[in-house]
């Protein structure tokens, strides 16, 4: 039997039909396959992976030595290894990352909505603060944002917005099953908050939420699909703190959604914040930057005083490859607003001011809103295909 038999074409054929595990596409068109030959009946493959050490390895080596085995004339397969590089890893990335968008199932989020999944390795460091002083300084701007409390156990959002009505339903559409959660909505300068959270739909504020994994993972599919959420410009999620079902069930169902992590200057709050960036990327979720929360207190007179260390927002950033978006001062005033309903974003002072500048950094430069009014024919084709369902 001689080695003509099976050409290159059919080895890369039958190497399409290798899936990789975790990104959920073939391994040829992941542009993992540097090589493949046959030479003396012997087929020779190199094949690069996201990591060298990658767990998923040993998977990827079976799949392909029983396809490739199964060609005529093959009689022995030798894989070699390599690593992407950077940007190959960069490319494989987006790749998978717009497969996911593709088959993702359709949400209630409309298309052109920028979701921005704001989340920390640890609880404490006042993540559902930046959520609720950037959604206020977003809708100030003219913007309609949504607040998805997806902190379901440690709702505390409603009381940070001053909200404390019960969500209410609307009947069922012509062209729908069952109704429609409505979100609350509270006017914030020219623009529109949308809020969502457990803390609206049960008795009192005290009540505990006892549920399981799978349970919260069931009420963020929820919040996503029975809520009626309507135009959205940006939708803020405010994650719990971790790297469990509720992160894992945004990043399936919210393929387009990017992270900002909330860390304090303390070295432990960012080395456990880098874990929340390296689940994102295991999600192929990018990450827009780093928020650092609690900085420096400063006196009256000037003095800085850093309660809390200093440097690990800008340490994390540099270690996960992200700019640092800005720094929130440790002021009382910020405290107040949570307890009060009224972020601290609505008035002026240092951390108000620190705020507003992350959020317009956020509008130019880091998820500038999506005008689709402004694509062309072709782009909206494009767009449509990339998003649609999300």
């Amino acid at each position: 039997m001689s080695e003509e038999l099976v050409s290159d074409d059919q080895i890369f054929a039958v190497l399409r039909e290798v899936m990789d595990p975790e990104l959920h596409d073939n391994i040829v068109d992941l542009g993992m396959v540097r090589s493949a030959y046959v030479q003396d009946q012997t087929v020779h493959i190199t094949i690069a992976l996201t990591t060298a050490g990658c767990p998923l390895r040993a998977t990827i080596k079976r799949d392909c030595e029983s396809r490739v085995n199964a060609l005529p004339g093959v009689n022995n397969v030798e894989l070699h290894w390599d690593e992407l590089t950077p940007q190959e890893r960069t490319r494989v990335m987006d790749r998978a990352r717009s497969h996911a968008r593709s088959s993702a199932t359709p949400t209630q989020i409309p298309a052109r909505t920028r979701v921005l999944s704001v989340a920390s390795g640890k609880g404490g460091v006042g993540k559902s603060s930046v959520t609720v002083n950037l959604a206020a300084c977003l809708a100030s701007q003219g913007f309609i944002v949504g607040v998805l409390d997806a902190d379901i156990w440690g709702f505390s959002v409603p009381r940070m917005l001053g909200v404390d009505s019960r969500l209410n339903a609307r009947p069922a559409g012509s062209d729908e099953k069952r109704g429609k959660i409505v979100p609350l909505e509270r006017p914030e300068g020219d623009g529109l908050i949308k809020l969502v959270s457990t803390g609206l739909m049960v008795d009192t504020e005290e009540t505990a939420l006892m549920w399981r994994g799978l349970m919260l993972a069931k009420a963020v599919e929820q919040f996503l699909h029975d809520v009626d959420w309507g135009e959205l410009d940006y939708l803020l999620v405010d994650m719990p703190p971790g790297t469990g079902d509720v992160q894992m069930a945004l990043a399936r169902l919210l393929p387009q959604a990017e992270m900002l992590v909330i860390t304090t200057p303390a070295l432990s709050a960012q080395k456990v914040a880098v874990r929340v960036a390296d689940m994102a990327r295991r999600s192929h979720m990018p990450v827009l930057g780093v928020i650092e929360n609690m900085s420096a207190f400063v006196t009256p007179d000037g003095k800085s005083w850093p309660l809390f260390g200093e440097g690990g927002g800008q340490r994390l950033a540099a270690e996960i490859g992200v700019p640092l978006l800005g720094s929130i001062p440790l002021e009382p005033a910020v405290s107040k607003g949570g307890d009060t309903g009224q972020p601290v974003a609505q008035s002026g002072g240092p951390a108000g001011e620190a705020f507003h500048e992350i959020a317009s950094l956020i509008v130019n430069e880091i998820s500038p809103p999506i005008n689709m009014a402004e694509c062309s024919a072709s782009s909206m084709t494009e767009v449509s295909v990339t998003l649609e369902g999300n």
